[in-house]
């Protein structure tokens, strides 16, 4: 694994580049490039490196980067969320795959989860050159975010949420320190998101950069953030994994989604909830499944099967 940096916007991304193991998916154009980032508030050196290493090592390459503002990348206000910056974020990761040596330009994959697995089918919506999309457990409409959110926590807990972002907004416009509010924390909190016991299980796949806050603003952008809209544009192969016990971002968007999609997409359900991918039997049967629709749709020879 190499560590790099690339430029977003006027900053530089922090990405680490992990280098296919073997030459299965390899041709005469390259080998594939999978470009992926954290979901919601994460950061590149947590649960996300098992699926980056189980990747490299089937043969595909793979470049995973902290977004703007988090992690080892720079960017001010530190911590916050900004759904337009982070999409931008993944274009500009696109770009910089299609340069490293030994990557085909032509089969870059994107993959994301929770806010990611919206971010990365938006982003394929605008640049047809992607070859294949993998959208894990994803957050593909903020109206049923926010639904699920009152679900959680009651409509005090969405009143909470709101008054925070507003807070942290009016701080912003007048030149102020951010108001910081927890990604995660126990019922009555004023975290973004909440459950009893999921803070422990955030904690136990964060990696040591993670940080459980966020700007307050990052929380108003929940409900604008609708991937769905963009689905009707995409026009390379989708794999689209739901947990039907989600109780974070909720499985019927992303059916909705392929249903959109149509042709194109392939929806692999599991009775898992969100976290549960990054970990156990959620996560094996996810990255196994995850190869299986690489092979088929990057390597039809590796099954045996015609293009």
């Amino acid at each position: 694994m190499d560590d790099f940096t690339f430029i977003s916007g006027t900053d530089r991304c922090a990405a680490s580049h992990f280098r296919a193991t073997s030459d299965d998916f390899a041709t005469d154009g390259g080998r594939p490039c999978v470009v992926m980032a954290p979901s919601f508030g994460g950061t590149r050196d947590g649960g996300l490196r098992v699926y980056a290493e189980g990747l490299a090592a089937a043969g595909l390459d793979v470049v995973l980067f902290d977004y703007r503002s988090f992690g080892d990348s720079t960017g001010s206000p530190r911590q916050n969320i900004s759904v337009r910056g982070q999409r931008q974020d993944y274009h500009a990761a696109i770009a910089a795959a299609r340069q490293l040596p030994g990557v085909d330009p032509a089969r870059i994959v994107l993959w994301g989860n929770s806010y990611a697995g919206g971010h990365v089918v938006a982003v394929a919506a605008h640049d047809h050159r992607v070859a294949a999309v993998i959208s894990m457990t994803p957050a593909m409409d903020g109206f049923t975010v926010i639904a699920q959110l009152v679900r959680n926590g009651g409509p005090r807990h969405l009143l909470r949420v709101t008054m925070g972002g507003l807070r942290d907004t009016l701080r912003s416009v007048t030149g102020r320190s951010p108001h910081m509010v927890p990604i995660g924390g126990e019922p009555g909190s004023n975290a973004i998101m909440v459950q009893k016991g999921l803070l422990p299980v955030y904690q136990a796949v964060a990696g040591a950069s993670w940080r459980n806050e966020v700007c307050g603003r990052s929380a108003l952008g929940v409900p604008l953030n609708r991937p769905i809209t963009f689905v009707s544009r995409i026009s390379c192969p989708v794999l689209i994994q739901v947990g039907t016990e989600d109780t974070i971002a909720p499985a019927a968007a992303a059916q909705r989604a392929a249903k959109k999609i149509g042709p194109r997409a392939e929806l692999v359900e599991y009775p898992i909830d969100h976290l549960d991918v990054y970990t156990g039997p959620g996560q094996a049967h996810a990255l196994a499944d995850q190869l299986d629709f690489l092979r088929r749709t990057l390597a039809p020879h590796l099954t045996g099967a015609t293009s």
